[in-house]
């Protein structure tokens, strides 16, 4: 039975703690782990939980406490999975156009990395060589994701080493003697056709050879997350058997034994995740009926940013009978969190709830308009624990140097 938190429940927590207030549910988090470890059992591969979805402390030190890695975008974030409680064998660091000092830094903590642009790839060779085995990530040219914000690995995309410069990574660790463990490609976000992954590996597949001490190919994640009502997540049991299915054709070809690794974030984080809110404002107009909340894109941009779709849902008055509303924020700036949406009867001082908020809702949240950031909960085991406390003045104050 999926993991859920009632709408009761929810309203309890907006009492308790006050809106707008994130609200993470653990045993959701297990759930999803759970269905991967389970689909790709005969595989046995890696799950990397991409922490950029949600990087509180408390949710890493659960992450962990369930047999997850953690892979990190920033060496920041991988100061953090230090600081949970992951060994460096266990966190794996994946650069993007950064300056090469960060990746020193990586090197010092021991992690698994991962090398973006042949200008560092060049520098980390020169100073490593051999010492450290590295990963590349690589630019598959395939077209993917839900929309081309979050599509990552096409031939315009800024992430990973086109293709058609192998010969100069080959030359590279040729010249330096450069130690090249993993193969990585990340092709997007919400992708729900598993032979986007089955292409992606059989372009890996084309360069193990060329690679004597390649031990791992990472195929990243993006594995579609349900948001709409009528919609499913990735069907990964399918996944897994149309990849084993390309493993097993691939070995029987005389292909070398591989490790697979994966980086799931928003599949284990965001159905995990409910953001209520609170009504201030029922605003009639002769076309539309806003619906004015106590939040705005400063707390939850998705929307605006990606035109995304959250199902909203009126927890305070759920069976009451629907009407159509825009459901709007308290922000000056145009932010619309839905149009045109059929929900319940809305007053005001009633708690609205998003759904699917564990994934890059708190995590992309600004103090935009001098407004504080949300409080974050998390509740396992039927108890619910405070794991960030709403900002104060003093929080929008705190690295400001009064000077005049």
């Amino acid at each position: 039975m999926s993991q859920q938190l009632s709408k009761e429940y929810l309203v309890q927590l907006a009492n308790e703690f006050g809106t707008p207030l994130y609200v993470y549910h653990a045993e959701k988090i297990q759930e999803q782990f759970n269905r991967l470890q389970n689909a790709f059992t005969a595989l046995q591969p890696r799950f990397f939980y991409a922490c950029k979805a949600l990087t509180n402390i408390n949710i890493l030190r659960y992450i962990k406490s369930i047999g997850g890695s953690v892979d990190c975008s920033s060496v920041n974030e991988a100061l953090l999975a230090v600081k949970a409680g992951f060994p460096s064998s266990d966190i794996l660091y994946t650069s993007n156009n950064i300056a090469f000092e960060e990746i020193e830094t990586a090197v010092q903590l021991g992690v698994h990395i991962n090398i973006d642009s042949l200008s560092n790839l060049e520098k980390f060779a020169k100073k490593y060589g051999h010492s450290y085995p590295v990963g590349i990530r690589l630019r598959p040219n395939i077209m993917a994701g839900g929309n081309l914000k979050i599509s990552t690995g096409h031939e315009s995309s800024k992430f990973g080493i086109p293709l058609e410069q192998m010969d100069r990574v080959l030359a590279l660790m040729q010249e330096h003697n450069l130690h090249i463990r993993c193969l990585q490609i990340h092709t997007g976000s919400e992708i729900s056709d598993p032979e986007v992954f089955v292409k992606g590996i059989e372009v890996l597949f084309g360069l193990v050879n060329k690679f004597p001490e390649l031990e791992v190919l990472d195929l990243g994640g993006g594995f579609h997350v349900a948001y709409k009502e009528d919609d499913t997540d990735a069907n990964v049991d399918l996944l897994a058997q149309k990849i084993a299915e390309a493993i097993a054709a691939y070995e029987k070809n005389g292909g070398k034994k591989v490790q697979l690794w994966f980086e799931p974030g928003k599949f284990l984080a965001s159905a995990a995740g409910y953001f209520i809110t609170k009504v201030n404002v029922i605003k009639d107009t002769p076309t539309i009926t806003f619906a004015g909340i106590d939040t705005g894109l400063n707390h939850l941009i998705r929307p605006m940013f990606y035109g995304s779709y959250h199902r909203i849902e009126n927890i305070s008055n759920p069976d009451a009978e629907q009407h159509v509303y825009s459901v709007v924020g308290n922000i000056c700036e145009t932010d619309t969190f839905a149009t045109a949406r059929k929900l319940s009867e809305i007053r005001e001082g009633d708690y609205l709830v998003f759904y699917n908020a564990g994934a890059y809702g708190f995590e992309m949240a600004s103090n935009y308009n001098s407004r504080f950031k949300p409080a974050e909960v998390l509740v396992k085991d039927g108890q619910a624990h405070l794991i960030r406390r709403r900002d104060t003045l003093d929080d929008l104050l705190r690295n400001q140097l009064e000077v005049i």
